[in-house]
This record gives structure tokens, sequence and C-alpha cells, in this order.
């Protein structure tokens, strides 16, 4: 009898052990055809020579042999997030008085998470009417989209009631901001310009869709004020039609925005220099507990004649942080350009997400539908506004009580939820490890999670770090 000579691993032999049998007193392999079972675990054998297992993921598959590599194995250890880092941190100190003053979201004056009473009042409407959960279009839910965009245009907005403005519903401001990214990659543009400090999820989320990511002069760390002059002589030497990234309002980190008048100056360079603005809003009525104000500078450049994109997020102001609601708008200068523009938004959707999630955009819709719950929402937003420029004329306050020799004077011009400190990175961890206090190491805090009964702690903290340095 011919012997066939085969290579096998060693759990296969030791199962071919088994089922050999003997022929004429020499040993032949009697081939039992694997099974689904055999085939999946990885125990087969191959009549070729076996060549050492590469690892990848079309090459390297888990098996019980314990020489063949994971197509895991190369993944390093990726750096932790900013944010969640931080939070994490905060968590394994088991210090009683310890603060997280890091994460952007409101909190109560007790620290404890807050839900507007209008949000539970729209809940438990939503609830009775026992609606279904059915998938909402690409596009999203068309009430919500067509109140959002109210909502930040204004019902007076010429381009929204000539319906040129396209609109889409987005998972948060984070989702707009990567469709509107990779839209921008696809149509010809190559970079954006973003201000200089900004959101720090700005530059992975451009980067990733294909976006060279350019900065802009913002802020001045030396005087702890906007550096106008330099943002306008950046504007005014950025490339002919390049897209610039701007806040809306409560600018993320430094909380310092722009005056009307200055506001004015910006739109008249963008629309010398024919860029595209493109406004992140993510603040509208929880920075200064008016909607209509922190609206401002979108609707002058609107009405200055710039087709600008707007992505709005509704997680601060409604305090909806985990339902991710938001919205992505483009203005056009016809309704079937609106049309077109809002058919590629839609081709980028649909192989991300699909389409988004309806409950937030329930609540939203129901709040924004009903004139007396718009109102109680304006005032509730007004509720934390007002707790927030509290809280802000405290710690300066007590900071100033204390006989700190720094100014501390910025901390009350900001707005918004966040206060950009001035603290150094080396102040900042001595605040963390002295103090067990937590916030982002550009000295970023979160003014939400400033509290009466901890305010004096962080201020006499924040002035022990920094006195005499």
């Amino acid at each position: 009898m011919h012997k066939a000579m085969i290579f096998l691993r060693p759990a296969t032999q030791t199962l071919l052990r088994r089922v050999a049998s003997t022929s004429s007193g020499a040993a032949t392999a009697r081939i039992v055809a694997p099974t689904s079972a055999t085939l999946l675990s990885g125990n087969f054998f191959s009549t070729a020579v076996r060549t050492p297992p590469r690892r990848g993921f079309a090459d390297a598959a888990q098996t019980n042999d314990s020489t063949t590599a994971s197509p895991w194995a190369d993944f390093p250890m990726a750096p932790p997030d900013p944010i969640i880092g931080l939070t994490e941190a905060y968590l394994k100190d088991d210090f009683p008085d310890k603060v997280n003053v890091g994460v952007g979201a409101y909190r109560c004056d007790g620290g404890r998470p807050f839900v507007l009473p209008v949000v539970r009042e729209a809940e438990k409407e939503i609830s009775v009417e026992e609606v279904d959960h059915e998938y909402s279009g690409i596009a999203g839910c068309p009430d919500f989209v067509r109140l959002a965009l109210k909502f930040a245009y204004g019902e007076d907005c010429v381009p929204l009631n000539e319906n040129r403005i396209a609109g889409v519903q987005t998972l948060s401001g984070t989702g707009g901001l990567r469709v509107f990214g990779e839209v921008l990659r696809q149509f010809g543009h190559k970079h954006i310009y973003v201000p200089s400090p900004t959101w720090g999820n700005h530059i992975p989320i451009f980067t990733n869709a294909g976006l060279e990511v350019r900065k802009y002069r913002y802020y001045d760390n030396d005087t702890c004020s906007l550096d106008f002059s330099n943002l306008i002589d950046d504007m005014r030497s950025m490339p002919e039609g390049s897209c610039v990234l701007l806040h809306a309002c409560a600018h993320n980190p430094t909380g310092m925005d722009p005056t009307p008048e200055q506001w004015k100056e910006l739109s008249n360079v963008v629309m010398e220099k024919n860029l595209l603005p493109f406004f992140d809003c993510a603040y509208q009525g929880f920075a200064s507990g008016d909607a209509r104000k922190d609206a401002a500078a979108i609707r002058m450049f609107v009405e200055d004649g710039h087709k600008i994109a707007l992505v709005q997020s509704f997680s601060k102001n409604f305090g909806l942080y985990g339902q991710r609601v938001g919205a992505l708008s483009v203005v056009g200068d016809s309704p079937e350009e609106a049309q077109r523009v809002l058919s590629q938004l839609k081709v980028h959707i649909r192989p991300s997400y699909s389409n988004p999630p309806r409950h937030g955009a329930r609540i939203v819709s129901k709040i924004l539908a009903d004139p007396e719950k718009t109102d109680d929402f304006v005032d509730q937003c007004m509720g934390m506004a007002k707790r927030i420029n509290e809280m802000r004329n405290k710690l300066r306050q007590t900071l100033e009580d204390l006989g700190s020799t720094r100014s501390w004077d910025h901390i009350t011009k900001q707005i918004g939820m966040f206060a950009y400190s001035g603290m150094s990175k080396d102040e900042v961890m001595a605040l963390r490890e002295k103090h067990h206090i937590y916030c982002t190491l550009d000295g970023r805090i979160s003014m939400a999670g400033v509290t009466s009964k901890n305010v004096e702690y962080i201020a006499n903290a924040i002035h022990d770090v920094t006195e005499g340095k």
C-alpha cells in the first residue's frame, strides 16, 4: 500500500492515534472525514508542508494550539482619552473630598446629574402615547429637524422660509462634525481651520475624516483674553475658499467669545476671503440663558449672505447627554441646491450609522413644538446658566479674598460651562496629586462641577498651587 507522507499538528497527531489502524504490520493513518466541529476548532491537517503562521487578521486564527498567535497580538495599548481617562482616575481615588471638574456635564448644586423638569414631563407624555420603535429615515425625524433648524436660525430666517436649508438629524454634535468632514473631503476640501485652542475632539474627528487640521490663533494665554487681532490676521491669510470652524457661543475650552462688533468684523473678513464658515453650536440657551442671544452669530452670518454649515448638539442645553441628539444643516442658494446637498449628507450617513435614534429627538420635538414647554425650557436653561455664573463669581471672589497675586477676572468674563483658568500643566498635576481635584491638563475647569459646598475648597487648592509661581 502506498503511504502518504503527512504533516500533522501535535493536537491532530494525538487525535489520529486514537483512530489509527494497522495493515500488514505497518502503521497507516486511517483518514476520517473532518466534521464541521473539527474544521471550526482548527484541528485538521494538510498534506502540504505547513508554513509558520503569520500575524494578521487573514492568516492568524485563535486556536487551542498555544503556538498560534492571536490576531490581536500586535495591537498596542492606546493612550487613555483625556476626559474619560480623567474620570477613571477620579473614580479610583478614595479621598473623601475629591472633586471632578473635568467632565463637561451639568450638575446641580448638590453635585448630582440634573434632568430638566420639562424633559421629565415630555418623557411621561411620550410614554403614554405608546409610540413605536421603528427606524427613522436616514435624515432622522422630520419634525425634529424642522424644529431644530427653527431653534437655531430663527422663525424669520429667510433661507429657512424659502426652503434653502438642508438639514439632517445626527448623532449629537460629534456625529454631525464627522459627516460634514467627510462631505468636505469628498468635494475637494483638503484642510479645515480650527481655533487654537479648541475642543479636543475636533482634531481627531476631522483628521479621521481625511482633512488636514490647521489652526488659527484665538486666545492669548498671557492676558487670558481673546486674541482678536491675530485671529483676524490669520483669517486674512487663509487660502480663499477654505473652511473655517467657528464656535457659535461659549467657546470650548476658553469660554471667551467675540463681542457682537467683533463677530461683524469676522463676518466681513470671511466674506472678503470667500471662506466657508462652519459653526459648532453646542451650548445654545445654556451659555447665557437666552437661546436667541446665543444664536446671534449664526443668524448674523446668514443675514449677511453666508452659505454657512451648522452642527447643533442638544446634550448640554437639554441635558440629553446619553441620547445623542444633534442636527447638521447647510444653507444653500436655492431649494434645488439644498436638496442636492441633502442627498449627499444622506449618502455619508447611510454607511456610517444608517439612521439616528428616535427617543431623544422625540423629547426635543415635544418641547420645542409646544410654546408653554419651550418657555419652561428657557426658564430652566436660565437656571442652569445662573448657577454657573454664581459659582464663577464665588470662585473669583474667594481667590481674591485669599490674597492671590494673580488676576482672576477672566473667570467672570468667560461664559458657558468652562473656565479656562490659566493654570500650567504642573499646577494642574499638583492640584490633582495634593488636593485630589481633577481638571484637564490645559487648566480647563468645568464650572458645572463647582458647588456651594466645594467652591471654597477648590479656591484654597488653586491658591495653594499657584501662589508665588
